[in-house]
C-alpha cells in the first residue's frame, strides 16, 4: 500500500492511497526487468503445475474487502502485465467501482483494441510505458512489439474515456538518445495534450542489463527540460527508482492475516504441461528461436546495405 504518486500517476486524486497487487504474466520479456519473478513466473507456475504451490489467490470479492479494510481510495494492479489476467481485472474493477474505489492500470500498452474496450468505463487510469520510438528497440529488448501498436492502445485509451499518464525508463546506450526522447515528447504533446502527464525513470542494473550502469541524473534532467522546451506542461523525473517494485512491498500475510487459504497448496486443473515444465518454457524457447533469426536477419539486411 501507498500513494498513487508512486505508480507514477499525479494527475489523478493526488494524495490518496492505492493497494497494489500483481500475478503471474506478461507479453514482453524486457531484458532489464525488475520485477523478473512475478512478470515471467516460471518457478511459481512451475510449483503450481507440480501440485507444490503456496502462493496467495484473492478472490476479486476478498481483494475489494481487503482495500476498504485498509482504508485506500484505489486499486493498482501493477508488477507484470494485466492483459495476461484481464479476466481477474474486470471483475475487479466492477466490484471495486460499486465501493468507490478507483482502479488503476500499469501497462505496456501492447493489447488488443478489444481487451481495451472491455476496460472502457471500469479501469481510471492508465499508466503507460513508452519505451522508445524506435522499433528495433521494442524487438531488441522486450522480444516482439512495435512502436505504432503501442502508441495505438494508449491513444485509445484516452479516446475511450481513460485518464492516461506516461513513463519512459532511460536507459543508457539504448534509449537515451536526445532525438528519441525529444520524439517521444512530441507524440504526447500531439496525441495527449500539452498537459499530459509524462514520467522520466532512472534506470537501475537488472536481469541481462546488469551490466549499464545507472542512468545519469543529468540525462533525466535534460530530457525533462527539452519536453517543457518542445511544450509539455507537466514532466515529471525520478532519479530515486527505475520501477514500481514489487520487492518493496509488505509480506501477503501482512495484509491478509488469518485468511485460511493464504497457505494452502495448490495444483494446476489443467494437465498439459506434463514433466517438461510449463508452457511457458516451451514458449521461451520458441521466443528464443525467433530472436536468433530476427538477429540472423538484422545481420543478412546490415551485410546488403
Amino acid at each position: 500500500m501507498g500513494p498513487i504518486e508512486d505508480k507514477p500517476v499525479r494527475h489523478f486524486q493526488p494524495g490518496t492511497k492505492v493497494l497494489s497487487i500483481g500475478s503471474y504474466g506478461c507479453n514482453f520479456r524486457c531484458t532489464g526487468c525488475h520485477n523478473l519473478e512475478i512478470s515471467w513466473g516460471v518457478d511459481a507456475l512451475d510449483e503450481l503445475a507440480r501440485g507444490e504451490s503456496k502462493a496467495a489467490f484473492v478472490t476479486p470479492e476478498e481483494l475489494v474487502s481487503t482495500a476498504i479494510e485498509a482504508g485506500v481510495q484505489g486499486i493498482a494492479f501493477t508488477y507484470s502485465e494485466p492483459a495476461v489476467w484481464l479476466e481477474y481485472v474486470i471483475d475487479v474493477c466492477d466490484l471495486a467501482r460499486t465501493k468507490g474505489l478507483y482502479t488503476v492500470y500499469v501497462s505496456n500498452s501492447f493489447v488488443t483494441d478489444e481487451a481495451l474496450g472491455q476496460l472502457a468505463g471500469r479501469i481510471d487510469v492508465l499508466c503507460s510505458d513508452i519505451k522508445s520510438m524506435e522499433d528495433q528497440f521494442y524487438r531488441n529488448i522486450c522480444g516482439k512489439a512495435d512502436v505504432e501498436s503501442v502508441l495505438h492502445g494508449i491513444e485509445l485509451a484516452q479516446n475511450l474515456g481513460i485518464h492516461v499518464e506516461t513513463r519512459t525508463n532511460v536507459i543508457p546506450g539504448l534509449n537515451d538518445d536526445t532525438a528519441n526522447l525529444l520524439r517521444i515528447a512530441h507524440w504526447i504533446r500531439d496525441h495527449l495534450g500539452s498537459d499530459s502527464p509524462w514520467h522520466i525513470t532512472r534506470f537501475y542494473p537488472a536481469y541481462q542489463l546488469s551490466y549499464i550502469e545507472p542512468t545519469p541524473v543529468k540525462t533525466l534532467n535534460a530530457a525533462r527540460q527539452q519536453a517543457l522546451m518542445a511544450g509539455l506542461t507537466s514532466v515529471y523525473t525520478y532519479g530515486d527508482k527505475g520501477c514500481d517494485c514489487a520487492t518493496e512491498n509488505a509480506p501477503v500475510e501482512q495484509i491478509l492475516p488469518g485468511w485460511k487459504q493464504l497457505h494452502a497448496v495448490n495444483k494446476c486443473s489443467q494437465d498439459c504441461c506434463g514433466d517438461e515444465g510449463i508452457l511457458l518454457k516451451k514458449y521461451e524457447r520458441t521466443l528464443s528461436v525467433a530472436f536468433d533469426a530476427n538477429a540472423e536477419q538484422v545481420q543478412r539486411l546490415d551485410f546488403s546495405d
